[in-house]
């Protein structure tokens, strides 16, 4: 039971992500009620209810937003890139803090190899 409740937190938690970077490629109405579901958390009936459609209309806009979302992804990888972007610098940030008082050149030469990855990266 926990494990099907971890998976659709995972899988909204996904969504979302999606949405935040591919959201406004979404038709308008579409958007609205596949923000209302993700984001806002409300139910297929409440949307269903408030927008004046069926329930399994909501589920099938949701369904298709979703598909449209990771094919976006698939393409443009923009969420990949930006998680390698944050690993990179947070990376940074932890070579600057041991190399500060440190004459290492070490921490020096990955912080600028880091700094070449993510410039290329953009």
């Amino acid at each position: 039971m926990d494990s099907i409740m971890d998976e659709k937190l995972k899988e909204k938690v996904e969504l979302s992500i999606l949405f935040d970077f591919y959201g406004e490629l979404l038709k308008s109405h579409n958007k609205h009620i596949f923000e209302d579901y993700i984001l806002n958390d409300l139910s297929l009936s409440e949307i269903a209810q408030e927008q004046g459609i069926s329930r399994q209309g909501v589920y099938d806009i949701v369904k298709r937003c979703s598909k449209q979302l990771r094919e976006c992804e698939e393409k443009l990888c923009l969420v990949k890139k930006f998680e390698r972007t944050r690993k990179m610098v947070s990376r940074i940030k932890e070579l600057s803090l041991q190399g500060k008082d440190s004459q290492n050149r070490v921490y020096f030469d990955e912080i600028i190899k880091l700094c070449e990855n993510i410039s290329r990266d953009l």
